[in-house]
């Protein structure tokens, strides 16, 4: 698989990160921070990125991983769980402001989106991070990320699967519940007859091609609209 993107490494606190960039065919767009499935920055993320700059927007995956990436579902879930949170947090701010000081970045404010673990992280970095201005959370869980609510002012969307075992709709609609009772406005939808990770088209056995177009259209209006 080719991609038209580039590796990039920006500064992460005292440290440096590194990420995949991809930039629009027009030159400039807003930004967009895309955070990885628990897999890592893996080459589906990689063509997501391409996709979103298809669509017109600069987007940057940080690898959280700094390097390690599994195809084995058990290996996977070692990587979430030791990823060291202050760090990722670290990355994904460096991610933000090595994308607003980007030359091709329009507007003072970036979204941030991720899948699986990256949806949870999304949310998470938007609470800590007022330049982050919209968020799409696609499922997002991370069983050692605790989110602080009343710091969260980005708008969020929320994109779910009715047939998730790990995200159920009821821990969905809790989610809502919550950022609703926080004041956080929100728009979030179940799909029906899919299950988690429906987005992901290097895996046909949970990929759910018309929902997935459904939702990617649904996410850039949002992006569109909140980053304008």
């Amino acid at each position: 698989m080719s991609f038209a993107g580039t590796e990039i490494q920006f500064e992460s606190g005292d440290d440096s990160g590194k990420g995949y960039l991809s930039l629009p065919a027009s030159g400039s767009g807003p930004g967009v921070i895309v955070i990885q499935e628990w897999w890592g920055l893996v080459d589906h993320i990689r063509d997501f990125c391409d996709r979103m700059a298809r669509e017109g927007f600069v987007a940057l995956s940080p690898d959280l991983y700094r390097g390690e990436s599994t195809t084995d579902p058990d290996a996977a879930g070692r990587l979430m769980m030791d990823l060291e949170i202050p760090r990722a947090a670290r990355d994904l701010e460096g991610a933000v402001q090595a994308l607003l000081g980007h030359e091709a970045v329009t507007g003072s404010k970036v979204g941030a989106m991720g899948f699986c673990m990256g949806g949870q992280l999304a949310l998470y970095a938007a609470t800590l991070d007022p330049r982050i201005g919209a968020v799409v959370d696609f499922y997002g869980v991370h069983p050692n990320v605790t989110l602080d609510l009343s710091n969260l002012k980005a708008p969020v969307m929320g994109i779910f699967a009715e047939k998730d075992e790990f995200v159920p709709p009821a821990a969905a609609r809790k989610l809502e519940s919550e950022l609703q009772g926080a004041g956080v406005r929100c728009e979030f939808t179940i799909h029906p007859d899919v299950d988690h990770a429906f987005m992901n088209d290097t895996r046909p056995d949970v990929h759910h091609p018309e929902t997935a177009a459904r939702a990617l259209a649904d996410t850039l209006a949002f992006l569109r609209r909140e980053l304008a």
